[in-house]
Order: C-alpha cells, then structure tokens, then sequence
C-alpha cells in the first residue's frame, strides 16, 4: 500500500472549487496517495478570516511542503496584495515552470511542446514601488525599483538546466533586455553563459534572444524553441503568450517550485461570472496536478492523466464550451474518469 503523502489543497475563488473537485475525481481514479488538508485563501480568506492568506493555510503548507491551488480573487482595495505574490516569497518559490503543450491538435499553432521557466522573487514584478510628491501632486511621479542577484539568477539557471536535461529539452533559450537594461538583465544573462561553460557545454544548446525578439519569433515560429528561462516580468509577459499558442489559460497549468515547498495551480482567473454554471474548463488544473505527481515522483499517474486527457477530448470529442464543444465540467469529468478506469 502506497504511503499517502501530506498535501495542502486550496480550493479558491470563482470557479475553483468546481475545477478542484473535477481534478479530485480524476485523482481519485488514478489512485493518487495524496492526504488533503483542505484550507482557504483569496477572497474566502478575507471573508472567512479576514486575510487573504489565513495563517492556518500558511500553517498547513509549512507542514505538507506541498500544495494544489484553485485560482484566487485578489479582492479590491484594503492594500490587499497578491496572494500568489505573498506565497511566492513566504516560501521562496524561486522557479516558476509554465508548459505549453498542444492538447486539441489542428489550430493555427499545432504540435507546440515548450516550456517556460520563470525567475520568480527578483526583478521588477515584485513591486518595489513609490511615488513621489511635487507641489500639491501626490502622485507626481511613480518610481520602481527592480533587483536582479547574482545568486538568485544563478538558482533559477541551474534549476532550468538541470531540468532540461531531465527531461530531455535540447535547446534553452536565455530570454533578455540586457541591450538596454545592461545590468539588470544583464546579470542573468552574464551568469547564464558563464554557468553553461563552466558545467552544461554539450549538455544541450544555449541560445539567447532579446525579449521583444522572442515575442515576435514566437508569434511567426514557436517551434524553433524547446525551452525558454527569463527573469519574473518577461517570464510574466511570455508565459501567457506561449498559453495563447495552444488554446489560452484554460490549457496551461503552473508550478512553482522552492527548496522546501511546491504549489501547483491553474493559472487563469477565478472567472466569477460563470461560477456555479457547471460550464468551467478543468483541463488547467488538472494539468497542475499531472506537473504535482511528476513532482512527487509519481510519473506513470501522471503520464496517465494526460492520456487520459487527450483522449477524451480527441478521441471522445468530449469538450467544453471554450474549446468548442457542448459538455459541462461535470461532463467531462465523468468522461475522463471513465477513461481513466478503462486504462486509457
């Protein structure tokens, strides 16, 4: 008998309690081992709590080092931040990993298989941020502090590299704006070449780009790329344009992954216009989950899991309404599960 193994589950705002019990009902099939310890963030945080990220969900994460997460509503006003931003630095989640892989083939981008790794505690998307007051303007002038670290572009490089190694990526892509922002992406690019000579030579092939450039390839040709790393805003910006490539954020599952803890989510909004309507896609989170077993070294569930995926949406034509088709969350869930169960 398999272990189980401690995990904090977050079901989240909108339209992720639905997705998670979607996700949880596939697991179950595959006999996944995880014991839930389910807690609350976001806005029911913030109702039930009054924080967004209650210190008994913190408590639990702190405990299982491991968690699943439906998508958070970040409520408006109160000086609320981000919760994903808060777990990010409260557990040093350093590397952000966004695959794009094509599930429902024959779209204008087919056959896309990339992934993006993301520096996720430096730079300017951390929001060191003030404004300065001239005359009676408060607000007369905005100013942002961005920090680029040695180590910390290092951490993030030797992690992409050695996970692409692992997974048998043969191209890696530095993404950056060291043209003009000279030191501060230019110290993760300078680290990142200076790491692959002194221990990747031959390991795979190490390109770089500018990121307006990469934008653009990625637009007339993503299949010259395999793996992109880049610092957290540009990692920011072209995780969700590789999402675009292979059906939008309804596809694209997220991780983030620290020296003592990992959260995996659906990357997308909490969408609370169709909550409660049976009509969300769960394919992200589900994703998530696939990413979480991998994660936890059960890869055989978690190849099984996107098998299954992809076969009840190609072979069954078993699809929700934002990949064209007419079944609901329910719907689909039932079909996967019984994909599942038959083995495929």
């Amino acid at each position: 008998m398999t272990t189980p193994i401690p995990a904090t589950l977050i079901p989240g705002d909108g339209i992720g309690p639905e997705i998670v019990d979607a996700t949880l009902a596939a697991l179950d099939a595959l006999g996944a081992p995880f014991a839930w310890d389910r807690q609350i963030a976001g806005l029911g945080g913030v109702q039930a709590a009054g924080d967004p990220l209650p210190k008994a969900t913190l408590d639990s994460i702190r405990r299982t080092r491991l968690a699943l997460k439906g998508p958070l509503e970040t409520p408006s006003g109160g000086g609320y931040r981000s919760s994903n931003v808060r777990l990010r630095e409260d557990f040093q989640l350093y590397a952000n990993l966004r695959p794009a892989r094509t599930v429902v083939p024959g779209g204008r981008f087919d056959k896309i298989d990339l992934l993006v790794v993301r520096e996720n505690l430096e730079g300017l998307y951390i929001g060191h941020e003030h404004y300065v007051q001239i005359d009676d303007d408060p607000h007369a002038v905005a100013m942002a502090t961005g920090i680029n670290t040695r180590a910390g572009s290092r951490r993030i490089l030797e992690y992409a590299f050695d996970t692409a190694i692992a997974t048998g990526r043969k191209k890696v892509t530095l993404v950056h704006k060291a043209n003009i922002m000279k030191a501060l992406t230019g110290i993760f690019l300078e680290t990142g070449e200076q790491l692959y000579a002194e221990r990747y030579q031959g390991k795979f092939q190490l390109e770089t780009v500018i990121v307006d450039a990469c934008a653009m390839k990625l637009v007339l040709n993503p299949w010259q790329f395999d793996m992109l790393v880049t610092t957290n805003l540009f990692g920011d910006i072209l995780s969700d344009l590789v999402a675009g490539l292979v059906g939008g954020l309804g596809m694209a599952p997220g991780a983030n992954i620290g020296k003592d803890a990992a959260i995996f989510e659906a990357v997308h909004g909490s969408a609370p216009d169709i909550a409660g309507k049976g009509i969300a896609n769960p394919v992200a989170i589900m994703l998530a989950a696939a990413l979480m077993l991998e994660h936890v070294q059960l890869p055989d569930l978690a190849r099984r899991l996107r098998e299954a995926i992809d076969a009840t949406l190609n072979i069954d034509q078993v699809r929700t309404g934002d990949l064209g088709g007419k079944a609901g969350t329910a719907q689909f869930t039932q079909a996967l599960v019984a994909r599942i169960q038959a083995g495929g």
